[in-house]
């Protein structure tokens, strides 16, 4: 493991990584705009991170200006070296317990409607961090009642103990992404384990039973459509929820090359098989990321948050 944190994963002089000319149809907005502006300056003053700019969302003017936000826990370097991830890699610093208590009022002095928060993954503590993720949620509910909070975790190994540790502090939504195809699991996320990914999903359906479980898919890798629908099967099969496919964009020339780019027509039809088959929601386009649209699904599905909100005005 690197010392000094690099974005850098693949190569360019063993394998070729060229990137691809966009079609028209894939267009990026660049995030500008009074509230992009305040809200990067919150953040740069509370010491802060999002994976909105980690891992350079094309949607984030989009849900910045709508009241959704994803925090980045746990510091900004990773422990793997997903080859699609532009978030750094290398040694991490030790956990910094006072974080949660940053992101929970940079929440409220935002006003959020719905709260995504993520992390890097931390395979050197037993616990992935967990523990951090369920200080987030309480606080956040203790200072902005109304805001719901999705948390989008790493896989923790498959590890109960500390899945139980998220669920317990019972976010409106548990998500944990596959990110592609069981044939490419290994060449795309070479520390991951397919296994891990299904205690996760499966684990946390038994866990709270109330808490909707949310997963997503990058097309665009090297996978087929057939692929892809099998995979959005296993995941309907171990009880997920909510899903989101989008298209991989390559972050540099270090990162994994785009196989192809799926087009419009493709992607409605990815979404219409993804309801024909179960799922509550469906959120499938190019530019479709984990929390696009999240504020949505949960005030359309959350049985915890309608829960929360019963409460709340029986307390007043």
């Amino acid at each position: 493991m690197p010392h000094t944190p690099t974005r850098d994963r693949v190569n360019p002089a063993v394998v070729d990584t060229t990137p691809k000319r966009r079609p028209p149809w894939l267009k990026v907005t660049a995030p500008v705009g009074e509230t992009v502006a305040e809200i990067r300056h919150l953040m740069r003053g509370q010491a802060l991170h999002t994976v909105c700019e980690e891992a350079m969302c094309p949607n984030l003017g989009e849900c910045w200006g709508a009241g959704t936000a994803t925090f980045l826990l746990l510091g900004d370097v990773c422990t793997r070296t997903c080859g699609f991830c532009d978030v750094k890699h290398g040694k991490p610093l030790p956990l910094d317990w006072m974080e949660a208590e940053r992101v929970a009022q940079a929440v409220r002095r935002m006003n959020l409607r719905h709260a995504v928060i993520t992390s890097v993954t931390r395979d050197d503590r037993r616990d992935g961090g967990a523990p951090i993720f369920a200080m987030v949620i309480r606080r956040i509910r203790e200072l902005l009642p109304g805001c719901s909070v999705e948390v989008l975790i790493p896989d923790f190994k498959g590890r109960i103990e500390a899945l139980r540790i998220v669920m317990e502090a019972r976010p409106e939504i548990l998500n944990h992404n596959v990110e592609t195809v069981p044939r490419l699991f290994k060449a795309v996320q070479p520390q991951d384990n397919f296994a891990w990914a299904r205690a996760t999903l499966v684990n946390a359906k038994r866990l709270d039973p109330d808490v909707l479980t949310k997963s997503g898919i990058m097309v665009g890798l090297g996978e087929t459509m057939d692929e892809v629908k099998e995979t959005m099967r296993i995941l309907r099969d171990w009880g997920v929820d909510i899903l989101t496919i989008g298209q991989y964009l390559q972050p540099s020339r270090k990162h994994l090359p785009i196989a192809r780019y799926y087009t419009p027509e493709e992607f409605a039809e990815l979404k219409a098989y993804g309801l024909e088959i179960g799922f509550k929601w469906v959120e499938s386009g190019p530019l479709v990321r984990s929390s696009y649209h999240a504020a949505e699904q949960v005030r359309a599905l959350s049985v915890v948050h309608r829960k929360l909100l019963k409460q709340q005005l029986g307390d007043r």
